[in-house]
């Protein structure tokens, strides 16, 4: 066609030429008083062949009769050698013509179709510029081909005769074959709608749409349509432009592979008018589409597009004119191929697809062939799914720092969730990626990723595992607490070395440890459920992670069923606004923007993944394989393990469900005799594996008091205190005092005296009347030795330890006060359980409750605590296996602990 195109400008050079010369020659032929008559005559006979040049209908008759008038003379001579020059040259266009197309659209792009329908193509990177579509004719030299282009070079506008629709449709089929049968298998994509047709939109290539080489639209689906190409516009164009390209054909000359899959999106129009909207958006995508190696196909579509497009007008069913040939040169469509042999065709390439993708995408196929070879310096990138055969992207880094995943129950959550992390894990080693994972619901979504009874693995990159949390929201907090410590010691570091993100502190510290962090916080509304004090540090120190985090690698990834009720965050969008990041589970609901129902119409197994804060436009639609059932994600993780885990400590787990062991505790296993002893209580609900514990020195007030009736808590503290306590001191340099005055607890506590004399230290037991009669002596006589009073049940000891001796002028109640008041001081330290807050009160007298340093409380209601915790108001609702915790010498409010599990509870 290019070779025809030149020809036609020479046509139009000759003539304009021939022109010029004639009016010379009737200028220098001009005299006297036939000057005007001369002049007259030129311009009639100019007229005359301007017309023959434009209107063949003229014919050679007229052009002869115009050349022999007397003012032509001399410039006959010339204008038939131009004449027959041109004929000459004409002549020779067809064949020309044949030979270009055979060297620059060489098999399935010109060739009839008995020699390729059905084939698969391999060309992997360079389409023909032209594809046929059907033959025209100039003289009796025979047909030449008549191409038009596609694919990087033009879209194509065809419109219709009154009843065009078959021929259009053989047309563009015949076209679409060409193109699949030319191209790598899979790297085109045909997106087909019918305005006017549910189904029936190319019927005959119907066999390809259980591939992802074509992807059928309902008619009222253009807006989705229309929205997924824009989307592919941007993505494409923004990838191209990183990487200093105008279009996605020059990055692919550059790179020499293919990074994106060709599409051809065919629009029948039907003749019907557009509203505006969805046409501005046509036009758009128009002007932009080609960059992105998108070509649109547009049947009777009444509107000026823009954009580089080639015209076909049907003229019947068999001819057509195309704005390359001009509107005088008639194209004899190609026959169109029988429609079951086109079926087969379509059948052939859609099984050699599937054979080449090799069936269904699986959790395998997200991983890398090698395991940990990415830096995370400037982003986190990871496929989690697969849409039309391609991987589609996570990118996690500046431009979307922080990820929001909704989706209701059995939506798929969880599964996409491990297909997350399974592809970071394989691609990031652990010194690259740092994974924190907590999970309110009560189930145990990350229990297998820390070492278990039937697996010993765990998974390398996680530093924190956090399960059965949803009514410790504590642990939440405790987690933005320590997201929020790192990323002030960043920043310090980064203010240090005079730079102001993670890449830039990485290559000015090449030595400090700098992963980038991920912390995965699943159901998370439930750390936002109640109006109290967790609730507004926890919405605070989230807005400040979630503005600042992405400068330093911190990144967060919430995940929810529904996030419309957080009031927390009613006024204070900037947490989700730093969401870029969305991902929709199917019926997900709020978390792509208003107006993107895409989650709606997304099939099971299938997200939503949208970098651009839920904008349609953004939507990238993935299967994400099976990721979380048995052995699928152990597997990797065994891998990594196996490669990992000698240079990295397990991760930290923390199940809300267990009390933890006091002998499984790193606080324990460090207790070591010197130094002033620390009485362990439970677990603290914290980052680190730490244990709550008071510090019994000499200082006025380092007693313990446990308040409330959970006997089964009661019991564990006071045995963990005691046992953390005996291995601190050798043998025989600490007595225990013991006296039992709850008779249900005699077993448990005869138990623990037992095992304290077992372990060599020297154990007193006394009964209600004994401790009345012994807290004189405690209180005159200082001890040889370090002395523990454990008392269980003190209120219940009230009634003796207030009577008078006979000749006395103070009870017991009163000795007991001075050992509480004097006895740290001297070495005696008591740690006693009252079962009601009154009662404590009652024992303390006047003196307040200076001497009681530290306190767990447990059955007992908030407003029952504040004069034990400094006056301050105490949001504290009880609730099985947790106490609260205050020592006014550490403490600035009280804290949430967990008691450590008995000996006998573990059988």
């Amino acid at each position: 066609m290019a070779k025809a195109n030149e020809q036609k400008r020479r046509v139009v050079t000759a003539l304009g030429t021939m022109r010029e010369k004639l009016g010379m020659v009737l200028g220098a032929a001009q005299a006297g008083r036939q000057i005007a008559e001369t002049e007259l005559a030129r311009l009639q006979l100019e007229q005359q062949i301007v017309r023959v040049g434009i209107d063949n209908a003229a014919g050679d008759e007229e052009l002869t009769a115009a050349l022999r008038s007397p003012v032509m003379a001399g410039v006959r001579d010339k204008l038939n050698a131009q004449h027959a020059a041109f004929y000459t040259d004409a002549a020779t266009v067809p064949a020309r013509l044949r030979d270009l197309v055979a060297r620059v659209a060489p098999g399935p792009a010109s060739l009839p179709p008995s020699a390729w329908l059905g084939r698969a193509g391999r060309e992997p990177l360079k389409p023909p510029p032209l594809w046929r579509i059907g033959s025209s004719t100039m003289d009796d030299s025979g047909p030449f081909p008549v191409m038009v282009p596609l694919l990087d070079d033009s879209h194509l506008a065809i419109t219709t005769a009154v009843r065009g629709r078959a021929a259009v449709e053989s047309l563009i089929e015949g076209l679409l074959l060409r193109v699949l049968s030319t191209m790598e298998l899979g790297s085109v994509r045909i997106h087909l709608w019918d305005v006017a047709q549910l189904t029936a939109v190319l019927p005959n290539l119907y066999p390809l749409s259980r591939t992802s080489a074509v992807t059928l639209y309902d008619p009222d689906q253009l807006g989705v349509l229309l929205d997924e190409v824009t989307g592919h516009i941007r993505r494409i164009h923004a990838h191209t432009m990183q990487a200093g390209h105008t279009s996605l054909r020059g990055l692919r000359d550059q790179l020499g592979q293919r990074v994106e899959p060709w599409r051809i999106v065919v629009l029948f129009g039907n003749g019907e008018t557009w509203a505006p909207e969805p046409l501005r958006e046509l036009k758009r995508i128009a002007g932009a589409a080609l960059a992105a190696g998108i070509s649109l196909i547009t049947v009777d579509i009444p509107t000026i597009l823009g954009g580089a497009f080639e015209n076909i007008r049907m003229l019947d069913e068999h001819h057509a004119a195309t704005s390359m040939t001009g509107p005088n040169l008639v194209v004899d469509l190609d026959p169109p191929v029988p429609s079951a042999e086109v079926s087969a065709a379509a059948s052939r390439l859609a099984d050699a697809i599937v054979e080449k993708q090799g069936g269904p995408r699986s959790f395998r196929d997200l991983l890398p062939a090698e395991l940990g070879q990415e830096n995370s310096a400037r982003e986190l990138r990871a496929p989690v799914g697969f849409f039309e055969g391609d991987p589609v992207e996570v990118v996690i880094g500046d431009a979307s720092p922080h990820a929001l995943i909704g989706g209701p129950s059995g939506s798929g959550k969880t599964n996409f969730l491990y297909a997350l992390l399974g592809s970071l894990a394989a691609r990031y080693p652990p010194d690259e990626l740092a994974l924190y994972l907590l999970d309110f619901k009560e189930g145990v979504s990350f229990a297998g990723l820390a070492p278990g009874r039937r697996d010993a693995s765990w998974l390398p990159h996680a530093r924190l595992i956090g399960v059965n949390v949803n009514t410790d929201r504590e642990f939440g907090l405790a987690l933005l607490r320590f997201l929020a410590d790192e990323l002030r010691r960043r920043s310090a570091a980064a203010k240090e070395h005079e730079v102001t993100d993670l890449a830039g502190l990485r290559q000015q510290d090449p030595d400090g440890h700098w992963p980038r962090i991920v912390a995965v916080i699943d159901e998370f509304q439930y750390l936002f459920a109640g109006r109290d004090g967790v609730t507004n540090q926890a919405t605070a120190l989230l807005e400040d992670i979630a503005r600042r985090g992405r400068a330093q690698g911190i990144h967060l990834i919430l995940a929810s069923q529904d996030i419309a009720g957080i009031d927390a965050f009613w006024g204070k969008p900037a947490v989700f606004e730093q969401c870029t990041l969305r991902i929709a589970m199917p019926k997900a609901r709020r978390v792509l923007a208003e107006t993107n129902n895409a989650a709606v119409a997304a099939p099971k197994w299938h997200a939503v993944i949208n970098h651009d804060s839920g904008v349609a436009h953004g939507n990238q639609l993935a299967h994400v394989p099976d990721a979380s059932s048995k052995d699928i994600f152990s597997s990797l993780q065994r891998e990594l393990w196996e490669r990992y885990a000698q240079e990295h400590q397990r991760p930290r787990l923390f199940d809300g469900a267990h009390s933890p062991v006091l002998e499984h505790s790193a606080a324990f296993a460090g207790l070591t005799p010197g130094g002033p002893p620390r009485a362990l209580l439970g677990q603290s609900i914290d980052v680190e594996d730490t244990a709550c514990a008071v510090e019994l020195t000499g200082a006025p007030g380092r007693n313990l008091a446990i308040m409330g009736t959970a006997i089964a808590e009661a019991l564990s503290i006071m045995d963990a205190a005691a046992r953390s306590l005996a291995k601190q001191y050798p043998p025989h340099e600490v007595e225990f005092l013991v006296a039992c005055l709850v008779d249900r607890c005699a077993s448990a506590v005869g138990e623990l005296a037992d095992g304290l004399e077992s372990d060599g230290h020297r154990v007193v037991r006394l009964s209600d009347v004994e401790l009345g009669e012994h807290m004189a002596k405690l209180a005159e006589e200082p001890p040889e030795h370090a002395r523990i009073l454990l008392l269980y049940g003190v209120d219940a000891a009230l009634p003796i330890l207030e009577q008078k001796q006979p000749g006395q002028l103070k009870s017991g109640l009163d000795h007991f006060r001075v050992v509480l008041k004097q006895g740290p001081g001297k070495g005696t330290h008591t740690i006693g359980w009252w079962r009601s807050t009154a009662r404590l009160k009652d024992t303390l007298g006047f003196a307040g409750t200076d001497d009681i340093g530290a306190w767990a409380a447990l059955d007992v209601q908030g407003a029952e605590l504040s004069q034990f915790a400094a006056g301050q108001v105490v949001h504290w609702s009880p609730r099985p296996g947790r106490a609260l915790f205050f020592d006014r010498s550490t403490h600035v409010s009280p804290e949430v602990m967990i008691p450590f599990d008995r000996p006998e509870h573990q059988a």
